[in-house]
């Protein structure tokens, strides 16, 4: 565990010195390091650090929550919600498609429509944290879509199952998905109305007993969820949203920093050893048809949420692009795919689209100014001209975060 965390940080501050992101390049750090690769390994087997793993999935949600005011659903709601049904027709639809296009299966096609389709949460929430967007105008809608993806993720999972297992039982299929269904329900509610007697529960001015609280509901909640057949991730969100809203939630999101990026830089670390890259070759012609209609579905996308929100072109080319990578939901679906004895090409297929994206996706977030120079209304640059500031904001001040009580706080400062 100790090589993991100084390999990643090795790697990283390497990478950092010429402008890359640290989400690839932790998982390009799991990846060399590997089972998979020539050399040093220093995990043969990525099930070691699952648990770390999970727990930094729950901690980058978790934050994810507390950034995400309660206020925001109840102003913002139809409109999140119709942004995120049509990230998902698009995405899904363009996945299940291809899937069929394919012709390996309809098994196939309905595994891969959840794969192209579904953001991945972790590494959103990073890059939305590294580039200090948390502030910006355009990150409500593309936490709306994440959030509206993870609701669709459980009943997706819920009506999944039973087909790759062959149940021919159309009751246990509904039976799963009202179970999730109801489990989701009462989290919303909780949220909606429960804050106030959350927010006394966890008042405390000693910081240890408010750190040991605030991340014992999160992991329990979690796993909770994921018994419910509810994603982990939501349930971890739904804490967050909840402690975000209370009297300690400014105390909480600073504490749980330190937690946040060292837990998640060992998700992605754990992520890159479960990589294979030799199984890209085998299935490398489909990999890029993939990667190209992904990139494509989300500009699309991009723009439906630009159009909605009445967004410029530099807003909307945020949202494309940060919502562009996919990861762990994929690698899930990749192993139950395996388990079901689907087509052998489907988990090299999963693992290779799922690496490229997972590089694509942080590079051009960082880089999504050359984007809105395209879309429609993208101004042309005058001589002189730099890049737009970090967030993708073309004023020259950095507009700073607020928290939920409205007021201003620093943003995150460029890594």
């Amino acid at each position: 565990m100790g090589g993991a965390f100084l390999a990643a940080a090795v790697i990283a501050r390497l990478g950092g010195r010429i402008g890359l992101p640290t989400i690839p390049l932790f998982i390009v750090a799991g990846i060399l390091l590997g089972p998979h690769t020539p050399g040093v390994v220093l995990v043969s087997d990525p099930h070691e650090l699952e648990m770390l793993s999970a727990l930094g999935l729950v901690l980058l949600l978790f934050y994810l929550g507390l950034e995400f005011h309660i206020d925001d659903l109840k102003a913002g709601g139809r409109k999140m919600a119709l942004a995120g049904g049509a990230y998902l027709v698009l995405n899904v639809g363009a996945g299940l498609a291809f899937g069929f296009a394919l012709g390996w299966g309809t098994s196939e096609a309905l595994v891969l429509a959840g794969v192209l389709g579904i953001s991945s949460s972790a590494i959103v929430t990073k890059v939305l944290v590294d580039l200090g967007r948390l502030g910006n105008p355009e990150t409500r809608p593309i936490l709306g879509i994440i959030v509206v993806e993870d609701i669709f993720l459980a009943l997706y999972l819920a009506a999944l199952q039973p087909i790759l297992s062959g149940a021919d039982s159309f009751g246990a299929a509904v039976v799963d998905g009202g179970k999730a269904f109801a489990f989701l329900l009462l989290l919303a509610l909780a949220a909606r109305f429960g804050t106030a007697v959350v927010g006394r529960l966890f008042a405390t001015r000693d910081d240890e007993l408010l750190v040991i609280s605030f991340l014992g509901a999160a992991v329990f909640v979690a796993g909770v969820s994921e018994w419910f057949g509810v994603a982990d991730a939501i349930g971890a969100f739904m804490v967050g949203l909840m402690l975000g809203s209370t009297s300690s939630g400014e105390r909480i999101r600073q504490l749980v920093h330190p937690l946040r990026d060292a837990f998640g830089a060992i998700f992605f670390f754990a992520f890159g050893l479960s990589i294979d890259p030799g199984d890209l070759p085998v299935v490398i012609w489909p990999v890029l048809a993939a990667v190209v209609l992904t990139l494509v579905m989300n500009v699309v996308a991009g723009l439906a949420a630009g159009r909605l929100y009445r967004f410029g072109p530099q807003e909307s080319s945020n949202v494309a692009t940060t919502l562009l990578a996919r990861g762990e939901f994929a690698l899930i679906l990749a192993t139950m795919a395996a388990a079901a004895g689907l087509d052998s090409r489907l988990s090299p297929f999963i693992a290779s689209y799922v690496l490229l994206l997972a590089v694509l996706g942080p590079l051009a977030a960082g880089r999504s100014h050359w984007l809105a120079r395209v879309l429609p209304g993208g101004r042309k640059k005058d001589p002189g001209d730099g890049p737009p500031p970090e967030g993708g904001r073309t004023t020259g001040e950095e507009e700073p975060a607020l928290t939920p009580g409205g007021t201003a706080a620093a943003a995150p400062g460029r890594r």
